[in-house]
Order: structure tokens, then C-alpha cells, then sequence
């Protein structure tokens, strides 16, 4: 899983690094809501946008 806060580009394996509580503060907005972008692609769930994240999954 890859998300973007901010600026910064966090990559964890959610089924041995976080709880659900922690993954549900990084993909949720304000609102409750999924952040977007929201894409899965070759096995990365990835979270908000980030051209670093782009260049590496679609490189």
C-alpha cells in the first residue's frame, strides 16, 4: 500500500505493519471518505496523488 500525506510517499505492507485504525487515518479524508486518487495496479493499492508514486508504478 502506498500513500501520499502531503508531500511525503509512505509504502507499508498493511497486513503486517499497521492496524486497521492507522490505515483508516491515512485513506480517509475529513469527511469519512476514500481519498482520491484511489488506484490498484500491479498488487499496489495506492492513495492520493503523487508524481513520484506515478513515475514508479507506471514507469
Amino acid at each position: 500500500m502506498w500513500v501520499t500525506k502531503g508531500k511525503r510517499l509512505i509504502q507499508f505492507d498493511p497486513a503486517s505493519e499497521a492496524t486497521d485504525d492507522e490505515i483508516a487515518d491515512l485513506i480517509l479524508g475529513r469527511s469519512g471518505t476514500l481519498r482520491a486518487p484511489a488506484i490498484l495496479t500491479d498488487g499496489v493499492f495506492m492513495v492520493g496523488f503523487s508524481e513520484e508514486a506515478f513515475t514508479k508504478l507506471f514507469d
